[in-house]
């Protein structure tokens, strides 16, 4: 069993800066994660994508971050990170992270358990 584990939220002003990471943990041994996420989820709102890399690294993100939000991964530890910049009241939220992992012959989606990301003065 993989499970994905986010750190990194907490308060912070606004305009500051944060960075999350997400990682696997459990039974990780012959695992290949492709495309790794970024979600959030505000009270009352639908949960929201933020960003998406692929495996070689290609990235998307959604017009609400372009240009603070930086997503990136280090495949040797098969972890995520997400530098957050410029940090605005409305980034508030739970962030998740989401992975498509396989270990043949299955492949699963994952998801993190959350952590909670709060700008606030």
């Amino acid at each position: 069993q993989v499970q994905l584990v986010e750190s990194g939220g907490g308060l912070v002003q606004p305009g500051g800066s944060l960075r999350l990471s997400c990682a696997p943990s459990g039974s990780t041994f012959s695992i290949s994660i492709r495309t790794m996420a970024w979600y959030r989820q505000s009270p009352g709102k639908e949960r929201e994508l933020v960003a998406t890399i692929t495996s070689a690294g290609n990235t998307d993100y959604a017009n609400s971050v372009k240009g603070r939000f930086t997503i990136s991964r280090d495949n040797t530890k098969n972890t995520m990170y997400l530098q957050m910049n410029s940090l605005k009241p409305e980034d508030t939220a739970v962030y998740y992270c989401k992975a498509d992992i396989s270990r043949w012959p299955t492949s699963n989606t994952i998801w993190g358990q959350g952590t909670q990301v709060t700008v606030s003065s």
